[in-house]
This record gives structure tokens, C-alpha cells and sequence, in this order.
């Protein structure tokens, strides 16, 4: 994650006295907004790319392979759900 950026000029000119980058307060916090804005913007990028890599071969392979795991799983827990029960 990135960290406020304070400007100071090294040269013998016009001097700038910590410059806070956009989205930061002078102390250096995130504003709101810019923890928000950031947020939302990893989201998308997430949700983007989940419907790109289910549309491809590979992610329906994946989606598949999830689906049968998942559904081994819920057959093993009813199996030991059965046993403690003493059903089986």
C-alpha cells in the first residue's frame, strides 16, 4: 500500500514544504475518500476478473471442479453426521 508522498525541493530554488500527496491528510492519514475510492476500485478490479475467467475454458474446468468438491463434501459430512446419529 502506498504511503503519503511529501515533496521537499533539494535545489537552491523556490522551495516546496511538505506537499501531501492527493487522498492523504497532512499527517500523513488516508482521507475517507481515498480509502473508499480504493476499495472500490479492488472490488471491480476482483469482480472484472472472476467474470473474465469463468467465461474462459480453464475457469469452467475450475467452476466445475469446485462444484463436485463442494458436493463431495457436503456427502462426507452427512456421512459422519449418520454415524455419530448411529444411523449407519
Amino acid at each position: 500500500m502506498r504511503g503519503p508522498t511529501r515533496l521537499r525541493s533539494r535545489s537552491g530554488g523556490a522551495r516546496l514544504d511538505d506537499v501531501t500527496e492527493p487522498g492523504y491528510t497532512e499527517d500523513g492519514v488516508p482521507t475517507f475518500e481515498h480509502v473508499r475510492e480504493t476499495i472500490e476500485r479492488r472490488s471491480t478490479t476482483a469482480a472484472g476478473y472472476e467474470e473474465l475467467v469463468s467465461e474462459s475454458p480453464e475457469g469452467q474446468d475450475r467452476a466445475e471442479r469446485e462444484a463436485k468438491h463442494d458436493s463431495d463434501a457436503r456427502d462426507k459430512l452427512e456421512e459422519i453426521r449418520r454415524s455419530l446419529r448411529g444411523d449407519g
